[in-house]
């Protein structure tokens, strides 16, 4: 059967204390509003429309391609905020779930068994709901022969309907027929002054309608994000999530506790994570690596078989068998091809380094393009900046620069050649010479003991 869903993602969110809107606030590296569209999308839902309302135009920038977008400029309830969506469900069939953007713990197998409860039980509405020992906040089910006949708002409730401690979760799943037919007869006449979308359930009573419910095995899948204790909160769960489902699928993790993979990180079979790692973004790690410890990794893809220890890599690509670190720092745009070393205390910048070279130790390659088995000596840098523009370093195949040299850019220095140590390169250097460009070495005669004199 086809599926709709709405999600709300309309409200201010003051207790995060923040100009971002809440739903972009990221949990294990993904903002909680793409958490809730990824879920749907696991689950089988194509339609998706999305109500904004406070920071509509920051989100609907981040928004991906192919969703919907209703607004709700005044926040006067959930149920008006799904009549923003009316027009946008004429002539829908099927179902219409309603999720909210803060709700980035759902997991897909949940949102499948609603939905299936939902068809199997031949119900109007379904509603997902918990049992929590303290139920204060949340709205309460009444039910009546254990059939579901309401949903009562705390600020709407009694002494007795508070005690109840199976609470609405704030997903459902409605017959779109059903929804499009009722929406426009919701009121605003409760202690809040706004349109409930849990009258819903009130009115379907009343038409004799069946009334479902779908109790959450997990209640932690329930936490809606409203400051940022539950963020933190939430972070943990969906960390402890990563590990696990790595951890089965054959890494090794060391010490789960002191190491941050994101959710949407990858990491290959037999790969070993040290303590103190942190992997974010959309990071892939093949199989068989070393990473740690002290590692932090960004928006990077890592090949098989390559170490990495005490090391910051940002928006790059290391190949296969390479050697980085300890105390590098690779920033966007590096490309390093197999079998590379790069060592202590070096810093690449937007560069691609050949297969098989070499960077040992103390240098800076910045927009700098090296060949195959090219060997950097220590203390060399490209100076790539003439304080208005970037200019480009290429060392070809087979080049060695010997220690302490600065390649004045833009500059080249040819196949097999050498640079002799301690030299200032700014004119290319040909293939097999010997480029040296330093002053001739004059010693003073007993100069040192004059100075000691005066």
């Amino acid at each position: 059967m086809d599926s709709t869903a709405i999600v709300l993602a309309a409200g201010q969110g003051t207790r995060m204390k923040s100009k971002l809107p809440k739903v972009l606030h990221k949990v294990a590296g993904i903002p909680m509003l793409e958490h809730v569209l990824n879920t749907l999308e696991k689950a089988g839902v194509k339609r998706k429309i999305v109500v904004l309302g406070h920071g509509a135009e920051l989100i609907q920038e981040w928004l991906p391609e192919g969703i919907e977008v209703v607004y709700q400029w005044e926040q006067l309830g959930t149920g008006h905020a799904v009549l923003q969506a009316e027009r946008l469900l004429q002539g829908v069939s099927g179902n219409v779930m309603v999720v909210c953007g803060d709700t980035p713990l759902l997991q897909k197998v949940t949102l499948e068994n609603l939905q299936e409860r939902h068809i199997t039980s031949q119900a109007q509405v379904t509603i997902l709901t918990a049992v929590i020992s303290d139920p204060q906040g949340y709205g309460r089910i009444i039910r009546e022969n254990n059939q579901i006949k309401a949903i009562i708002e705390e600020k709407d409730a009694k002494d007795q309907e508070k005690a109840i401690r199976e609470i609405n979760t704030g997903t459902y799943c409605f017959t779109a027929d059903f929804l499009i037919n009722n929406l426009a007869k919701l009121t605003n006449t409760n202690a809040q002054g706004e349109y409930y979308l849990t009258d819903l359930i009130k009115l379907a009573v009343e038409e004799g309608l069946k009334v479902e419910g779908f109790v959450l095995d997990d209640i932690q899948e329930s936490l809606g994000i409203n400051n940022r204790i539950q963020l933190a909160e939430a972070e943990k769960v969906l960390h402890l999530r990563a590990l696990e489902k790595l951890m089965l699928e054959g890494v090794t993790i060391m010490d789960p506790s002191s190491t941050y993979i994101g959710c949407a990180v990858e990491v290959g079979a037999d790969s070993i994570i040290y303590p103190g790692t942190i992997l974010e973004g959309k990071t892939v790690i093949g199989q068989d690596c070393l990473i740690g410890p002290g590692v932090r990794i960004v928006d990077s893809t890592i090949g098989s078989n390559s170490q990495i220890q005490n090391a910051v890599i940002l928006e790059s690509k290391v190949g296969n068998n390479c050697s980085i670190g300890p105390f590098a720092y690779l920033r966007p745009g590096t490309i390093l091809e197999d079998n590379v070393k790069i060592g202590d205390f070096v810093e690449i910048k937007k560069s691609v380094i050949g297969r098989g070279s070499k960077v040992p130790h103390l240098s800076y390659i910045g927009d700098a393009f090296l060949g195959e088995k090219v060997n950097v000596g220590c203390g060399t840098i490209t100076c790539n900046y003439d304080g208005k523009n970037k200019h480009i370093t290429r060392i070809e195949d087979g080049a060695f620069i010997g220690s302490n040299t600065n390649l004045i850019a833009p500059v080249k220095v040819g196949k097999n050649a050498v640079i002799g140590a301690g030299s200032t390169i700014n004119k290319d250097v040909p293939a097999n010479a010997l480029g040296i460009a330093r002053e001739k070495q004059k010693n003073i005669p007993d100069w040192a003991k004059g100075t000691k004199d005066n």
